[in-house]
Formats: structure tokens, sequence, C-alpha cells
């Protein structure tokens, strides 16, 4: 799962992003409203947790920017303002949850966990390509009946293919949505983790479904025929 947190506060961001890949998640950082959205609206975000009191755009502004953009991110808001007007003009923005400030990182985790376990915006939580069956709310995966065992990254790379079953994704994509941004311009650790999922997918199957696509990246698709 793929994180940003907009948080002006560096020491504080700085202290929940590091706990939060210690969970395993995969985090991105913004420290001013400008630079979240951009961030936010170029990449497909599972969560965002959102400062209110940002330098540049404000996080009300921005997250009501992210509801008109059609953007399907979870978002909680971690901020300093209790009032309850604030929290009602928030959630009528369309925030999914409201954390006050000071907090306890693991009640964050908490609140974090449970967003990203609703069901997504797309009620088909059970992707299919074949007899590759990924279910998103019991983090499962089969291949003709049978359970594939999959490490955090291996599945969440699986699943950004199966999200965009017969597309082309680029070394690029795949880095931008399963890995942060320490792991800028190591595309080849893409290379890795396909390798890893072909095993796990496609060994002693005769369809294969993960293919390389020669200078484009990889692509997952049931089409007969040999990779391009």
């Amino acid at each position: 799962m793929r994180l940003l947190l907009i948080e002006d506060e560096k020491k504080v961001a700085s202290v929940v992003a590091r706990g939060l890949r210690a969970e395993s998640f995969s985090v991105d950082v913004a420290h001013d409203g400008d630079a979240g959205w951009e961030m936010a609206s170029g990449v497909d975000y599972d969560l965002i947790i959102l400062d209110l009191m940002l330098p540049g755009m404000s996080g009300t502004e921005l997250l009501r920017r992210l509801r008109l953009s059609k953007r399907n991110a979870a978002v909680l808001v971690l901020t300093a303002r209790d009032a309850t007007a604030d929290k009602v003009a928030n959630f009528e923005a369309g925030a999914d949850d409201y954390l006050t400030k000071p907090f306890a990182f693991a009640e964050l985790v908490v609140r974090v966990k449970s967003l990203l376990r609703r069901p997504p915006a797309n009620p088909t939580h059970v992707l299919c390509v074949a007899d590759l069956e990924l279910d998103r709310l019991t983090q499962q995966v089969r291949r003709a009946g049978k359970r594939i065992e999959l490490t955090s990254k291996e599945y969440a790379l699986l699943e950004y293919m199966m999200a965009h079953v017969g597309r082309v994704l680029s070394r690029t994509m795949i880095i931008e949505h399963v890995w942060d941004e320490s792991f800028e311009g190591l595309t080849n650790i893409v290379d890795v983790y396909v390798r890893h999922l072909r095993e796990k997918v496609d060994e002693g199957h005769a369809r294969k479904l993960i293919r390389t696509v020669r200078y484009s990246g990889y692509c997952l698709s049931e089409e007969e025929g040999e990779p391009a």
C-alpha cells in the first residue's frame, strides 16, 4: 500500500513516516500544500494523511480539490484543530477520518489500517485474470484454486498489475505506486520482484500471465501468445 503524508512539521513528518514504513507501508512525504497537491493529483495513493495548517494551499482546500478531481484515496486528517466546526467542515469536504494532535502513534496505525480495510470505491474487491484470483479484502491470492503466499511488496505489485490488466506498466509507473520515493532511480528492483512473482504465479502453469514488453515494462494479461 502506498501512502502520502502531507505535514509541514518536519520532525513530526519524519517520525510518522519512519513508523509507517516499519509497518511495511510505502510512504511519500510533502511539507506544504502545493507540493502535496501535485503529488496527490499525479499518483494513485491508497491513503493520504493530511495536516490542515499547511504553507501554501490549505489542507481543507487540498481535500476539496481531491474530491472534485474524483481521486478516491482515503483521507485521514491529522491536525491540532479539535473544534467541532473544523471536524464537520472537513468531513463535509470529503475526509474519511479525523485525528487530533497530540496523538498516539499506535492509534494512528490502527486508523490507517482500518481505512485501508474498507472496500474500495470500485465495488469489485475480487480481481480475476484467467484462473488467477486476488481478494482485496482478505489479501489472499489463488491460482487454479491453490493459495499463493506473497510478501507485502509482491502482493502490492500483483494487485497493481491485476487492477490494470492488459495495460503495459513501465518500471517507473510500478515504482511510483508500489515503492516510495527512496527507491527513485532503482528501477531494477522491479525486475527482481517481477521475477519473484513469475516464480509464484506462472511457474508450473501452461498459460503465462505476466509478460515482458520489450523496452516498455510489464503487462499482466490472459491473452495467448509470446510476450511482445
